[in-house]
């Protein structure tokens, strides 16, 4: 019986294991599709400065219109790497709006001067208050919002060419009709 007893962590072991790989063999499995509790729910009520003036935007002011919420942040080295593309979508007449996240103004500002800026505006969420809200996990993360404001989409990282293409655009363009 105590022989028995040391097989115990590797018979644990194989099992686990063995979850694991069938998990990975089914095909399905995609590390940065993360959960959220908020797909299928409106965008959480909020009242937070605009990025670049002094004037208050709220959850009602972006009903009405399809959106891509960009949520970044000057720290993000991968928000770096995404803005370019971001550009290009917004050149394209893609509705984005930025979530500044748990940053400083001065430093977000001179970011959007030096880099651009793909956002129709940016909301300022110092504290990262509607962050929490939408159960942000890190920046970048992106949400696709309908006209009524409805979450119906979201993707953990980087949204280049291959992610608006493949993941959010089939999206955007069926939202989008009139």
């Amino acid at each position: 019986m105590a022989r028995l007893k040391l097989f115990i962590p590797l018979i644990i072991f194989v099992v686990l294991a063995g979850v694991f790989w069938s998990v990975l063999q089914r095909g399905d499995y995609d590390p940065q599709a993360l959960p959220s509790a908020l797909i299928g729910q409106s965008v959480p009520a909020f009242s937070l400065p605009v990025l670049e003036s002094d004037k208050t935007v709220t959850d009602k002011d972006l009903l009405g219109q399809v959106y891509l919420l960009n949520v970044w942040a000057t720290w993000c080295i991968t928000c770096r790497v995404e803005h370019p593309h971001l550009n290009e979508l917004a050149q394209q007449g893609v509705r984005i709006v930025g979530l500044n996240y748990k940053d400083e103004r001065a430093k977000a500002l001179e970011w959007l001067n030096k880099l651009g800026t793909p956002y129709q505006f940016n909301i300022f969420d110092a504290e990262g208050k509607l962050g929490l809200d939408l159960g942000v996990y890190g920046a970048p993360e992106t949400y696709l919002v309908d006209k009524q404001g409805i979450i119906q989409q979201k993707f953990v990282g980087m949204v280049d060419e291959t992610v608006w293409r493949e993941k959010l655009k089939p999206l955007y363009d069926q939202l989008s009709k009139p």
